[in-house]
């Protein structure tokens, strides 16, 4: 069997090209890699490129970049944003006959927005103009890039008829690629697909820029957002079979499992359960200086991520009006669903007419909805925005609705999780956080959430509902979970209560919770009413008020009525049947005398013994059967005084005796 080709890179970096249509990009690529990425046959019919295409350039001392080649036209930006959110450097091109055009000013615009790390500026075409005209547009140029991040970009001439200034853009891009943050190679895999495609016999193939992690022939991977699962087949990188795939690179990856139709440009591959899949992002905008006009509050734009595009409307968090050149938080209600991090940069457009006009840095990821004009909410932002990595994170803690995990927090600041482990050791040993479950110490929370907040608002609650419910033992656990924190787990809400309880702020009575100190007390007039009860039932002892009047007789208060369950006055003998306490301890005594003298009792002698009917006599019988104090005889149908009781038996179960209703 022959062994799988392994290419092994001890660098990738992504070089994208950006300019006007018909500048030369995609004849410049094929003059640098000797590959045509006009790979449609209408691309080749109409001389421009529409897709993004893609091809190789290796560069000594091992680093090897992956050219993405993106269309100038105005009508396929989109196209060129899908494919320049994973550049890391970009040749920015300028036809020397043309000069500066409209979509070199929108696709500067865009790598601004984006933060590319580094450009080359190749004025091709040189060969078509004499030297003066070719320094005018150089110097147009140079005034272009000046109030950018690019402003100290060479500028290269460049012709591929002569082969003018081609090796010394390569040593420039080489030099520069050598510069190149890597991409993170260590945690979750998330490659945002560019392109869908099929191959006989293999079946699903996507493609695109693995932004993070790593991927391995086999892997199980997650289509988001349509949270569809395949397995990993085969692994190409620029035609070269592999078995990794690392961050930075250009990958196909070949995926069993998913059908053609499943997936799309825009979706993302991740590691299962890695990414959060989210409608909302806080941000903060950029408004272009060359946006034609001022971005209003809640205006409906298109928000590009990746190579994802989706509506949107954006909302002003200080401001009603966003004026050109601006900046601002923002938060975006996107009208599907999305992946995204913390950290990401994204592009907005116009909706119609449909023309770039800013962007920024996602702050957060879902998350709550902030109200506008708040300056609790504007400082934590710029906080989480600018501050060092443990203030951020400190922010995360203060602003969170419950405590959260390492892996959380790990996906709401942008940091690996080794990062967020030394980040929670210097905020635990300088105070600022607080471990809910020391025993494996795996949920945080801010000590001023905690004792302030949550402490507080669990105070309150209680508080209430002992006012609302005077005669209630305490708040049901569950309701006040429900109520509450109803997405925290059983183990980390009860994690919780044991805190309180042990800190003096709460009591747990079984199922219930108190305040310390909170007792039960009747008002005058609630005592008078189980006064009254108890005179009336005390009348007739053994032939007691129906339910209705019992509830009558206690003012229609069901809380009273539970009240007296509770306490031991009434006991409920049957579905709608209460007799007094000590109506049930005078009718044992009667007929526990009985049978202590004959054995058992028949339902008849035990009526007549009560002096009462069948329709109080039969419940009274089946409760003292149900307390085990007596058995009933399946054959005879009378009830027997129970000698012995074992704990570890049934006597229902065991068959000796059956319901009275069922006797036939």
């Amino acid at each position: 069997m022959t062994p799988r080709k392994v290419i092994l890179v001890d660098s990738f970096i992504i070089v994208g090209t950006a300019g006007h249509v018909d500048h030369g990009k995609t004849e410049l690529v094929k003059a640098l890699t000797g590959i045509d990425t006009d790979r449609l046959k209408e691309e080749k019919e109409r001389g421009i490129s529409i897709e993004l295409g893609f091809a190789p350039l290796r560069f000594s001392g091992g680093v090897t970049a992956g050219i993405v080649d993106v269309p100038g036209h105005e009508r396929f930006v989109k196209n060129m944003l899908a494919g320049a959110g994973g550049i890391d450097l970009v040749i920015f091109v300028v036809a020397a006959d043309e000069g500066v055009m409209p979509q070199t000013k929108e696709h500067l615009d865009i790598l601004e927005l984006l933060h590319i790390q580094k450009a080359v500026v190749a004025l091709t075409k040189a060969d078509l103009v004499d030297e003066e005209w070719l320094m005018m547009v150089e110097e147009d140029v140079q005034e272009l890039l000046a109030p950018t991040r690019f402003s100290t970009a060479p500028i290269i001439p460049t012709s591929v008829i002569t082969g003018e200034g081609l090796d010394e853009l390569r040593e420039v891009l080489e030099e520069m690629a050598l510069d190149v943050d890597p991409k993170p190679r260590a945690g979750e895999a998330r490659l945002p697909v560019d392109r869908v495609f099929t191959i006989t016999g293999f079946g699903t193939v996507v493609t695109g820029t693995l932004f993070s992690g790593h991927l391995l022939t086999g892997d199980t991977l997650e289509i988001q957002p349509s949270g569809l699962k395949g397995r990993v087949r085969s692994l190409q990188v620029h035609g070269h079979k592999v078995e990794e795939a690392l961050a930075g690179q250009r990958v196909a990856v070949n995926l069993t499992g998913i059908d053609l139709d499943k997936v799309a440009r825009g979706d993302v591959l991740v590691t299962p359960g890695s990414f959060p899949v989210v409608r909302r992002l806080t941000a903060s905008l950029h408004l272009l200086k060359r946006a034609p006009r001022y971005l209003k509050n809640w205006q409906r734009v298109r928000f590009h991520l990746g190579t994802k595009e989706a509506l949107g409307r954006v909302r002003l968090l200080d401001r009603d009006e966003l004026h050109p050149g601006s900046t601002a938080p923002v938060q975006f209600e996107l009208e599907e669903p999305i992946v995204a991090t913390v950290h990401d940069r994204f592009v907005i457009r116009h909706y119609s007419p449909v023309t770039t006009i800013g962007g920024g840095e996602i702050i957060e990821v879902g998350g709550r909805r902030h109200r506008r004009f708040r300056d609790e909410v504007l400082d934590g932002l710029e906080r989480k925005l600018t501050g060092t990595p443990t203030t951020r994170v400190a922010e995360e803690l203060r602003s969170a609705k419950m405590p959260v995990a390492l892996t959380e927090l790990a996906g709401k600041t942008g940091f690996s999780e080794d990062e967020m482990r030394q980040i929670l050791k210097e905020l635990e040993e300088s105070g600022e956080l607080k471990v809910i479950l020391a025993s494996d110490k795996d949920l945080f929370v801010a000590p001023t959430r905690l004792q302030e907040e949550w402490t507080q608002q669990v105070k309150e609650a209680m508080e209430k509902y002992h006012r609302e419910f005077p005669l209630r033992g305490g708040y049901p656990k569950e309701e006040l979970r429900t109520r509450l924190w109803k997405s925290l787990t059983p183990r980390l809400y009860q994690a919780l209560l044991d805190r309180w309880a042990e800190q003096g702020e709460i009591v747990i009575d079984g199922q219930n919770l108190a305040l310390p100190g909170y007792q039960i007390s009747l008002t005058e007039e609630q005592q008078d009413h189980v006064q009254e009860m108890r005179r009336k039932m005390a009348a007739q002892p053994f032939s007691p008020p129906g339910a209705g009047e019992v509830q009558e007789l206690l003012g229609n208060n069901l809380d009273l009525l539970q009240y007296c369950i509770q306490q031991g006055i009434l006991v409920k003998v049957g579905e709608e049947l209460y007799f007094l306490q000590e109506a049930v301890n005078q009718a044992w005594e009667i007929l526990e005398k009985h049978l202590q003298e004959h054995g058992e009792v028949t339902i008849g002698q035990a009526r007549d013994i009560l002096g009462t009917s069948r329709r109080f006599c039969l419940p009274l019988l089946e409760h003292f059967d149900r307390q085990r104090k007596t058995r009933r005889l399946v054959i005879s149908g009378c009830f027997c005084l129970v000698q012995e009781k074992d704990p570890h038996k049934d006597p229902h179960k065991e068959g000796f005796f059956e319901s009275l209703t069922n006797k036939p």
